[in-house]
């Protein structure tokens, strides 16, 4: 066996950048007439695909509702409909300056280039997302056609996109989160293994949500034993894998000759409770397992005859690739990818198998890693809609609404979820619990019925800062629990920070509804509350956060989400880091988000492929080593006992490796406008291609750090890019497509603004 951090000699002898352009490439066909592709309507690209009984079929969607089969179909309940697209262009520095859409009611009037229902005519615009209709009155129960043209500034008239369909709802409302049905696939073993002439083992290779079919020959009366899991014991699967990870059996009685068989699966009581999401009838129950066993079948097994029914929210794998120099980066990367498609099984953003229940913590986490490896906004919008009217208890998840929100906000450019949500959101900053320094509490009498109300809360508030805390759920009264020893206060300084973000973020999302007033009214809030902040709860002899008022005990926790809030003043920002690395990973895969987060933007890029990296036992590789195919709820089982093996929080990798190592994150709503600061630290090598609502952001370096950085992006068109680039020494040599850069020096980084579409190039030596 080699060793995890082996170095990937194969990929370091290809040639600078073939790697990335081989993997991301797209067809021809996509750009050769500069056609408009990924027609989007109300943020779903594939509005017109049908399925059947969670399988998608070729039946084209208008002919689709007059069949008489159990199809499903995406149907838009939202009267004025918004429809999106990206632009192709062969040449640099491509910016949209007009478009023209045509809606239609049937196939031979959009055919024939008429649009009956809407057609915009040439409209002077550079808008290619989250354009509304204006056309006539959408009727319900109709399907509709559409297609768009565009000109840009190098004077090029595209050709007609391909033709989308939509359909719209029975019932139709002014505001409406659009989603797809649940998907199907049919996955087979990897391996099968007989292990003795009636016991035949089953391996998946990946643990997933469904359930299993098998084709077998019998004759009346016989009888097999059907085992399904999650955890390997003594190469075999553990009927007593504990906590919440999975195990099941099934008898089955065969019938004479050759039969194909579907195991229903049983309920479970904790996850198909009052709280938890439903699976479809079209869908029917599922569970997670990778293993299967077969006990008392007489014949030999083929891979054709095991079938996995394979559950998901529609997944588009060729749409994001990432891959370094570093193999345990790169298997991280995996395990984090596939765990969010394969969480996706519910619809909505869950707590994983055990509860089936959205959790804010879980969500926020889950829609950052979904748009780090899916063009793929509806699920995460309908989670954070549905997390609003449903809140849970910690009073810091209650805050992260209004950061989802704007999330949501950023990624799509789309503000009608903020315009409907907008006085939910306010709610949720929590302001009715400060006291006349801006500090937030829980603890002292003030959390009323009617605040709890407002915040659609059935439940008592509570501070949670992490989880779990000390001493439950089977931990010993020493086991210190995942919260680094916090002392909870009144005032506690992982609320406040949260608080304070949420001001910050609340400010932001008045000012872009037109709220002046309201925008100045959040700022200066959370301005007061900087100042007390940092005057109240920074010890001035060691230059770090306390817990709270009242303790001089000092957490990771209390510094690391100060850090990644933006309130820590630059002259303690030093003595906070140092902290912080003194502290390692003593957090859960929940904080490690915001570890992350703070280790970045402290630019500790060492320290964060450190821990990307780590073999250690509270590492992302732990849970490979484990055995678990997709993130587990904790690092492992001995520090949260009653943990699953299959909970999307623990992918945080998944969206720290595009937005904070490679640096592509939006700088404007929408990525109008990107910025791409790859901090490589010491790894040598990477490439990704990272999907956006304007189209693929693609990155790859090359990395001797004080010597050479080579950078190569490729930036969609119709939006520009501030690139960053690491400063060594004023010795050193910037170019930009071989020649001498112009640039702006800003702490460790030289930016090169305002680029345009296109391939771009980048080489600093020392």
């Amino acid at each position: 066996m080699t060793h995890p951090h082996q170095s990937a000699e194969k990929l370091l002898l290809m040639p600078f950048f073939l790697l990335l352009m081989l993997a991301s490439s797209q067809p021809s066909s996509a750009t050769t007439r500069n056609c408009p592709t990924q027609l989007s309507i109300n943020l779903l690209t594939d509005a017109d695909q049908v399925f059947l009984n969670g399988y998608p079929v070729s039946t084209q969607l208008d002919q689709a509702i007059f069949r008489r089969e159990n199809f499903q179909f995406t149907e838009i309940a939202q009267r004025k409909p918004f429809f999106g697209w990206v632009v192709n262009s062969n040449q640099n520095n491509t910016m949209q300056v007009a478009w023209q859409v045509l809606v239609a009611s049937s196939r031979h009037h959009i055919q024939n280039n008429e649009g009956d229902y809407w057609n915009s005519g040439k409209v002077a615009s550079s808008q290619s997302i989250n354009l509304s209709y204006q056309g006539k009155a959408l009727l319900p129960d109709s399907v509709y056609f559409w297609k768009v043209k565009t000109w840009d500034n190098h004077g090029v008239e595209s050709t007609w996109s391909a033709v989308s369909q939509f359909k719209m709802a029975s019932q139709l409302q002014n505001y409406a989160t659009a989603r797809y049905p649940l998907q199907k696939q049919d996955d087979h073993p990897q391996t099968i293994e007989a292990r003795t002439p009636e016991t035949t083992f089953i391996d998946l290779g990946k643990a997933a949500f469904g359930r299993i079919r098998l084709s077998l020959d019998g004759t009346e009366g016989d009888t097999i034993t059907l085992r399904m899991g999650e955890v390997l014991s003594n190469q075999q699967i553990d009927p007593n894998p504990g906590g919440s990870r999975r195990y099941a059996e099934y008898q089955l009685k065969l019938n004479n000759g050759r039969n194909t068989y579907l195991i229903a699966i049983k309920p479970d009581q904790r996850n198909t409770g009052p709280r938890a999401i439903p699976i479809p009838q079209y869908i029917g129950d599922v569970f997670p397992f990778r293993y299967v066993e077969i006990e008392g079948y007489k014949h030999p097994i083929e891979k054709h005859q095991v079938t996995r029914e394979t559950v998901f929210y529609p997944f588009d794998e060729t749409e994001s690739f990432f891959t370094s120099s570093d193999t345990v980066l790169n298997q991280v990367w995996d395990l984090c990818k596939y765990s969010i498609k394969a969480t996706s099984f519910a619809g909505i953003y869950v707590d994983g198998d055990r509860e089936r229940i959205p959790y804010e913590a879980d969500a926020l986490i889950n829609q950052l890693c979904h748009y780090g490896v899916a063009r793929e906004y509806s699920m995460a919008r309908h989670s954070y809609e549905y997390l609003i009217h449903h809140a849970t208890w910690p009073t810091e998840w209650i805050l992260q609404s209004v950061l989802m929100a704007w999330n949501d906000y950023l990624y799509t450019g789309n503000k009608e979820s903020l315009e409907q949500h907008y006085s939910d959101l306010k709610a949720k900053t929590l302001l009715p619990l400060a006291d006349e320094l801006g500090f937030i509490s829980t603890r002292t009498g003030i959390v009323t019925p009617s605040v709890l109300e407002s915040i659609h809360l059935n439940d008592q508030l509570r501070d949670i800062v992490d989880w779990p805390h000390t001493g439950i759920l089977g931990l010993g009264k020493n086991e210190a629990g995942e919260t680094d020893g916090f002392v909870f206060q009144d005032i506690n300084t992982v609320v406040n920070a949260y608080h304070y973000f949420a001001l910050k973020v609340m400010s932001t999302i008045a000012n872009q509804l037109g709220y002046t007033d309201e925008s100045e009214f959040y700022a200066k809030r959370a301005a007061r509350l900087q100042k007390h902040f940092n005057e109240k709860l920074i010890d001035p002899k060691r230059k770090i956060y306390t817990d709270g008022i009242g303790t001089d005990h000092a957490s990771l926790h209390a510094n690391m989400f100060p850090l990644a809030f933006g309130l820590a003043p630059s002259k303690n920002t030093e003595a906070i880091n140092a902290f912080i690395r003194s502290r390692g990973m003593a957090c859960s895969v929940y904080g490690s988000q915001f570890l992350m987060e703070a280790v970045y933007d402290g630019h500790n890029a060492d320290y964060g492929l450190e821990l990307l990296t780590s073999t250690s036992e509270r590492s992302w590789y732990n849970m490979i080593r484990a055995g678990s195919t997709i993130t587990m709820e904790a690092w492992d089982n001995k520090y949260k006992p009653n943990q699953d093996w299959n909970h999307a929080w623990g992918s945080v990798p998944a969206n720290i490796i595009p937005r904070k190592l490679m640096g592509i994150e939006p700088l404007e709503p929408g990525f109008s406008k990107i910025r791409i600061k790859p901090q490589p630290g010491t790894l040598k090598q990477a490439q990704i291609k990272c999907p956006t609502i304007r189209g693929d952001v693609q990155v790859s370096f090359f990395n001797e750090p004080e010597k050479r950085f080579q950078l190569k992006v490729i930036i969609p068109a119709n939006t520009t890019a501030d690139v960053y680039l690491p400063f060594w020494s004023k010795a050193q040599q910037v170019s930009h497509n071989n020649r001498k850069a112009k640039y702006q020096k800003s702490e460790e980084f030289l930016i090169i603004k305002n680029l345009g579409s296109g391939t771009h190039q980048f080489e600093v030596s020392n």
